[in-house]
């Protein structure tokens, strides 16, 4: 309002040169109208600023009018509620998905409830819509009623356990999962300032854990990352990570895949025992579609295994140069990649194995395992590769990181372990329009050989000696007893017909 006050000095001059008047120079004389919009400005301000100064402040301190007001959801509000995907008006996007699964139990759930699928003999899923708060000592998730609402009538107050890993028929590991508890909160609680929050976050949160077996490479991806990324890729990103049993080694170890799901920090829910409120709602546990599996079929918007990889591209090629660039020349040479173990299943003519790939016609680069290197540059090693080679192991998980409709991969199958081998990777190539070969060691290839007599069960018939013998006959001697030494004529076969698959593709735009 002040701008409509006229200058003085203006007025000044305009006496002076006439306009104010007949000529000389008069004593100024402020018009009615000027006192009448100065008294309504001072008390136009006075009615915007005054609840400022009498209403309490949770900040402390001075009153600083620019600082947004505390959020109705508690005390402190870091992340302002948005919604997701740019959000409405109440901070909640209406049409937000949650279960993205195809004939779920939960698709059509309420706005406000609390939904568990437990169908799948893998994982349990829970879903929560609504105002979502942690409770830290007690390990639970608290679903408040709508602002104005009666507490939770329309809810049905059991409480929901689940253990959110994807491994629940393994009863003796799933013990060792921390079990977090699902419930709506009670009128008292919903009445009360005990559950305020401390933190109000714009996303739906996931929680998941680090624990299990996630600590090997295989179950990292089989067990946590890919589960979780079927989960919530739909929300691009706009998932708050609740992780349990958080550690500095997994944070350290998966940083680009973590920030690939997610924007925003991880919360460490054992340790942080703060109160985090989800008014977008909450996800606990993770789907699963079977061993480095994605089944377009179980997915609203049937994503494939190539998606997943494509996710890991994104997530590890940080300089943004082009991926998988391919030397234009005609006559190009092939690139091997042959994993090199240490310890158990080591391929003792690991060199004489090199000299014959390259005489074949192949460029070889031994990738050292174990080495600590950090997976970005790994995946760099892998993704360069024609053909990737390695004897059975958690290593090649990396397959995920070969090149869609181009690459190879060939697995040696130890003796005795070719079904168990088959199994965990063949099905993951095919989605992944990746070729695959496998190679089954014989017994004179095996250091069983020099253990075992040659008419022994264990070397003549692996199957048949491990009939009632169960997992511990097949870790002890197949997995963690052998080492093996390749027949270069039969080996050299497989690797000719790499060789010529290879060289048959089009060189790559």
């Amino acid at each position: 309002m002040a701008s409509n006050l006229p200058d003085p000095k203006s007025l000044e001059e305009a006496v002076e040169d006439g306009s104010g008047g007949s000529g000389g120079k008069k004593p100024i004389r402020w018009p009615g109208f000027v006192h009448f919009f100065f008294l309504l400005s001072v008390v136009m301000c006075a009615l915007v600023y005054a609840p400022r100064f009498l209403e309490p402040t949770t900040f402390g301190g001075g009153v600083d009018f620019f600082k947004p007001r505390p959020s109705p959801l508690g005390r402190v509000a870091e992340e302002q509620v948005r919604g997701v995907g740019g959000g409405s008006a109440n901070g909640v996007e209406d049409a937000l998905v949650l279960d993205n699964q195809v004939n779920s139990p939960c698709t059509s759930m309420p706005s406000h409830g609390i939904c568990c699928d437990r169908s799948d003999f893998n994982t349990d899923v829970c879903f929560m819509a609504g105002d979502v708060r942690t409770d830290a000592a007690s390990l639970s998730f608290l679903l408040f009623p709508p602002p104005h609402a009666t507490p939770n009538v329309t809810v049905d107050d059991k409480v929901e356990r689940i253990r959110p890993y994807p491994r629940k028929w393994e009863r003796h590991l799933m013990e060792r999962i921390h079990e977090v508890r699902l419930r709506p909160a009670r009128p008292d609680e919903a009445a009360s300032e005990q559950h305020r929050c401390d933190v109000v976050h714009d996303a739906p949160a996931l929680v998941m854990t680090a624990g299990g077996y996630t600590g090997n490479l295989f179950h990292a991806f089989n067990d946590a990352f890919l589960p979780a990324w079927l989960t919530v890729q739909h929300l691009r990103r706009r998932v708050v990570l609740v992780v349990l049993a958080y550690n500095p080694w997994w944070a350290g170890t998966f940083r680009e895949l973590v920030s690939g799901l997610s924007d925003h920090h991880v919360i460490d829910i054992l340790h942080d025992k703060r109160t985090h409120c989800f008014p977008a709602g909450a996800i606990v546990g993770t789907r699963f579609h079977g061993i480095l599996a994605v089944d377009p079929a179980r997915t609203r918007d049937n994503r494939t295994l190539v998606d997943f990889h494509n996710f890991l591209a994104l997530a590890y090629n940080e300089d943004n140069t082009p991926e998988h660039a391919t030397p234009p020349q005609q006559h190009r040479r092939p690139r091997l990649g042959i994993f090199s173990r240490k310890g158990t299943r080591v391929i003792e003519n690991e060199a004489a194995v090199a000299r014959l790939a390259t005489s074949v016609g192949y460029d070889v680069s031994i990738l050292e395992t174990a080495t600590g290197a950090p997976l970005s540059s790994e995946y760099a090693a892998v993704s360069a590769c024609d053909v990737l080679a390695g004897v059975h192991g958690a290593d090649l998980t990396k397959l995920l990181f070969l090149r869609p409709g181009r690459a190879a991969l060939l697995q040696v199958a130890p003796l005795g372990v070719p079904p168990i081998a088959r199994g965990c990777y063949a099905a993951a190539c095919g989605m992944m329009e990746v070729h695959y070969e496998q190679y089954d060691v014989v017994a004179k290839e095996s250091s069983l050989s020099r253990r075992y007599a040659a008419d022994d069960v264990v070397v003549a018939d692996p199957e048949k000696a491990k009939q009632g013998k169960g997992w511990d006959l097949v870790k002890q001697v197949y997995l963690s007893g052998q080492n093996m030494s390749l027949d270069l004529d039969r080996f050299g076969d497989t690797l000719r017909k790499l060789h010529f698959r290879a060289l048959r593709l089009p060189v790559a735009a």
